[in-house]
Parts: structure tokens; C-alpha cells; sequence
């Protein structure tokens, strides 16, 4: 006979009631709970200090938004009442998000307020108010955000990606090189294929007759095997675009970022409909509703997801999960972080499955570097280190030269 729903409610009661099987359950439950139960650790962010500081480059970086020659960063740390200690980094670049190394400092002295006296663990909240306090800014509080997740890594004693949602432990990164001459340019993409990178970016934007030609000389230089990839930073007009990527789609060109400026969604569908070479869009998407135009518009294939533009490893993810949903692939990029902020960012990409792209690389182009332990690039490989947290340290030397602001 078939059971009916109230013959299965009574059942349920008489089993309950009766002393059956189901009596005693939630007893039962809080025992196995109870044998399992992790500590859990209660602390509060005791100190917070911002850290600017200078680092020189081995090369000057042209691209077809401005040059620089240094890299000026802040160093945020964060440190608990029981001495866990958490490190962050914003790269602003201001052509980019409107940032620089002056306004992070001085946002910075507010955020460092702001999370005082407060459970790191809380670490939605502590977004949600920074925001609130102060929209955009988004690489001093990308800085502040991963100096919280380093500490609750730590606490937990797992890495951050393990937090975030593992996918995978290591994964390939490609290595930019900027605007020059043809033969400088091909020289530099030969030495990158030398380090054992099998994936080259190179920057264009110029012109694009100036760009087919630098494109050439990359590609005759490094051979058919290697991967190919140009950014063009907002430097050409659709017009442009369409004409530069045809006459250089025969050197097979995995993907163009950014050909158009930023804001020009029409633009950018307008070069997608028109090459055969897959766009990827950068500066249009710092956080998740840019994405969401871009999708509505169907006016990209890709997305460069970066935590100094993103406002953070949340925003990351969240960026990351949009794209999935849309059946797009993403690529996780860099401004000019030292190994802190692209630790972090190695995270990012660690976590999440659809971020099949990885460009962090900057690291390579400073003339020191004041990291501790962190991700490792071999053969154009970044391998992640199993310790938890970021699982980096910072140069204890390279501090004591620091001045908190």
C-alpha cells in the first residue's frame, strides 16, 4: 500500500514518541558534534599601519597609456591582539583607477581606523564599510582586504585559496613586454622565451601599421610554438582596431585586450563582430556590474580580471563567478604589484576554475624584490607555497627602511 502524507507524518511522531530509532536523534548529534568541535579562536585587528614605498624598475614600462620608471606602491600590516600578522599591497595606477601612491596613503590612515579593534574574520562587513566610506580606491582596499585574509589563513592554518575555494595548485603565467622598436622588441620576446616562458604578451597601441610591424618581428623571433598575446590599453579607435588585428591575425594571436577606450561598449562589439581574434575586456571591468554590461551588450569573449581595479579578492571571485555563469573564460592580471599583492592574486586564480588566464608578472621588472617565501615562477609556471595564508613574509631589512604614514 502506498504510503500518504499523513500516514508518513504518523509514522514519523509514533518513531519519535514512541522511543523508535528517531528518539534521542538530536542527542545524538551534539555528541558527534561535540568530538569534532575545532576551537574556535577569538581575536581583534590591534595594529594597523600603511607603509608607501619606491622600488626601481629594470626596464621603463611604455605602454599606450603613459611610461613609468618606478614602481610606488603602499605596503599595508595588519596585526591581531595574539600577534597574527597580515600583509596586503596596493599598486594604484592612475590612469587606470584614478589612484596614486599620495591618495592611497592618506585613504589608508582612514581604513587603518576603521578596522581597529575588529574581528578579521568579519571580512564582508569590513568591504561593505569601506566602500561605503569611500567608493572607488579600489587597490588601498584590495591592500587592507588581503592583509585579512592572510591573518585568517593563519588562524585557520590553511592557504588562502583553500578559503576561497581550491581548483588547482599551480598554473601558467605569460611574460609582457612593452612599446619599442620592432628589433628591441622581438630581442626581448627571444629572452623571454629563454626563461622558459612559453606564453608572451606584448604590449601595442601605437599605430596599427606600428604594431603588425613589432608584431612580426615577436612572432619570427620566437617561432610558431609560442603563445601570443597583445594589449592594446585603450590605444586604438574600433576603426583601428579592426584594420591592426586583421593584419596581424596570421601570426596567431590568442587574444587582444582592451583595443578600444574604456567606456566605448558600442566600440567594442563593433571590433568583436569584426575580427576573428577573441576580445578581452580590462579597464571596462573593475567590478562586477561592468562585467554585466559587457555581457549584456555581447560585447566581449573574455575578461582581465585584476584585484588593484577590483577593490579586492572578493570582488575578484565574484567577477570570476559572473563570467562562469556566463560561459566565459577570464584572465587574472597585474599593475605593478611586488610578490605580495601577485601572491595574492595567484590565489585568486588558484580558486576558481573558469580563470584559465594568468598575467602576473610584474615582479619580474623590479630591481628587488622584498618578498619572503610566496609564489614561485618556474618555466613560465607559478607555483603556490602550502603555507597558510598568503604564505609570504616581507623582508625584515626592507621594513626597517619603511616609514609608516
Amino acid at each position: 500500500m502506498a504510503m500518504t502524507r499523513n500516514s508518513f507524518l504518523k509514522t514519523l511522531a509514533g518513531a519519535t514518541l514512541g522511543g523508535g530509532v528517531l528518539l534521542g536523534w538530536p542527542e545524538r548529534l551534539l555528541q558527534a558534534q561535540e568530538k569534532t568541535r575545532v576551537p574556535v579562536r577569538s581575536t581583534r585587528i590591534r595594529d594597523a599601519e600603511v607603509f608607501p614605498f619606491q622600488l626601481k624598475q629594470k626596464v621603463v614600462i611604455k605602454i599606450s597609456l603613459g611610461s613609468t620608471a618606478t614602481t610606488d606602491n603602499v605596503l599595508v600590516r595588519l596585526r591581531t591582539e595574539d600577534g597574527i600578522v597580515g600583509f596586503g599591497e596596493a599598486s594604484p595606477y592612475a590612469a587606470i583607477t584614478g589612484e596614486t601612491q599620495q591618495t592611497s596613503v592618506a585613504l589608508g590612515r582612514n581604513l587603518a581606523e576603521m578596522v581597529r579593534g575588529r574581528d578579521p574574520f568579519n571580512i564582508a562587513r569590513m568591504v561593505a564599510d569601506m566602500e561605503a566610506f569611500a567608493p572607488g580606491n579600489p587597490s588601498i582596499k584590495a591592500a587592507f582586504e588581503m592583509a585579512l585574509w592572510d591573518i585568517c589563513g593563519k588562524i585557520t592554518g590553511q592557504p588562502v585559496r583553500y578559503l576561497l575555494g581550491n581548483y588547482r595548485d599551480s598554473f601558467e603565467t605569460d611574460l609582457t613586454i612593452f612599446i619599442d622598436t620592432p628589433a628591441v622588441t622581438a630581442q626581448a620576446a627571444r629572452d623571454v622565451v629563454s626563461q622558459g616562458f612559453k606564453v608572451v604578451k606584448v604590449k601595442v597601441g601605437e599605430s596599427p601599421e606600428k604594431d603588425a610591424e613589432r608584431l612580426r618581428a615577436v612572432r619570427e623571433a620566437v617561432g610558431p610554438d609560442i603563445g601570443l598575446r597583445v594589449d592594446a590599453n585603450q590605444g586604438w579607435t574600433p576603426a583601428e582596431a579592426v584594420r591592426g588585428l586583421r593584419a596581424v591575425q596570421k601570426y596567431q594571436i590568442q587574444f587582444c585586450e582592451q583595443p578600444v577606450v574604456s567606456w566605448d561598449w558600442a566600440g567594442m562589439k563593433f571590433v568583436r563582430d569584426n575580427v576573428d581574434i577573441p576580445i578581452m575586456a580590462d579597464e571596462s571591468v573593475h567590478v562586477p556590474h561592468d562585467l554585466i554590461e559587457g555581457i549584456r551588450r555581447d560585447a566581449i569573449d573574455m575578461v582581465n580580471i585584476k584585484v588593484m581595479k577590483a577593490g579586492g579578492l572578493m570582488q575578484s571571485v565574484r567577477i570570476a563567478q559572473i563570467a562562469d555563469a556566463a560561459d566565459m573564460k577570464c584572465m587574472l592580471g597585474c599593475m605593478q604589484e611586488t610578490r605580495v599583492g601577485l601572491t595574492a592574486a595567484a590565489h585568486v586564480v588558484a580558486s576558481q576554475k573558469n580563470i584559465q588566464y594568468a598575467d602576473l608578472d610584474a615582479f619580474l621588472i623590479h630591481s628587488f624584490d622584498p618578498v619572503i617565501g610566496g609564489m614561485e615562477v618556474k618555466d613560465g609556471q607559478i607555483h603556490l607555497p602550502p603555507a597558510p595564508g598568503l604564505g609570504i613574509d616581507v623582508d625584515p631589512t626592507f621594513l626597517r627602511q619603511l616609514r609608516a604614514a
